[in-house]
Order: structure tokens, then sequence, then C-alpha cells
């Protein structure tokens, strides 16, 4: 299910900016110089970010989100598109199939029963 949650709603993500960042570097599995080179700056100003030590100006802001895949305000405020955990994403749907084959065993059985129950029907 899509749910596009609103801005004024939102419980925030509570991490610092710098530890939003390092997670969504993490998710991309990136290392600090890939993202450095990616978007023109030194591997020491990622590390300075990614520890609080300082913040991006706007224009990397945006750059750094766009390459991301996140939000210019959920890396700086916590609201807003975060990044997609794969492995999240890969439990959930494993637990759904887990779910659904459950059911389609339980179906089957009970389309079983049925056609016992018309077969016993029509010999009468």
């Amino acid at each position: 299910m899509n749910f596009h949650s609103n801005i004024m709603t939102e419980t925030p993500d509570m991490d610092t900016m710098g530890g939003r960042l390092l997670r969504a570097r993490d998710v991309k599995s990136m290392s600090v110089s890939q993202v450095a080179e990616r978007i023109g700056v030194k591997t020491q100003t990622i590390l300075a970010w990614e520890s609080d030590r300082s913040e991006p100006r706007a224009n990397r802001l945006v750059m750094l989100a766009g390459f991301l895949g996140v939000t210019p305000t959920w890396l700086m405020h916590g609201i807003g598109q975060a990044p997609a955990d794969a492995a999240e994403d890969a439990a959930t749907i494993n637990a759904e199939l887990r779910i659904l084959k459950n059911y389609h065993e339980k179906l089957g059985d009970r389309i079983s029963q049925l056609e016992d129950r018309v077969a016993t029907l029509k010999a009468a």
C-alpha cells in the first residue's frame, strides 16, 4: 500500500543530519570517497557532514539528496522520503509471501472439501 504522509503529521526521523546521510549512503552501498567524487567535494567534507561537524550548503544538499534517493527535507529534518532499505523490503515481501502461501494451502483444502461434498451429492 502506498501511503503518502503529510509533512505536518509525519513523525520525523530523530537522527542527526549526519546520521541520516550516513544511513542513506550505506543503503546505496557507497563509500565516502565515491559519494565525495560524485558530488565534487573532498572525502573529508563528507566525513565532516556525517559526523555533524558541518552541514552542506543548499546546492550540495540538493545534489546529495538526488544522488542518494531521498528528499532534502529528510536529510536536514528527518521528514520526507527516506532511503529504501532493500533488506527491509525483502523481509516484508517474504512475510507476505508466507501468509499468502498459507492462505493458498487453506483454500486448496477447502476446494477439495467442497469437491468431495459435490461428488457425494451427485452420487446420492
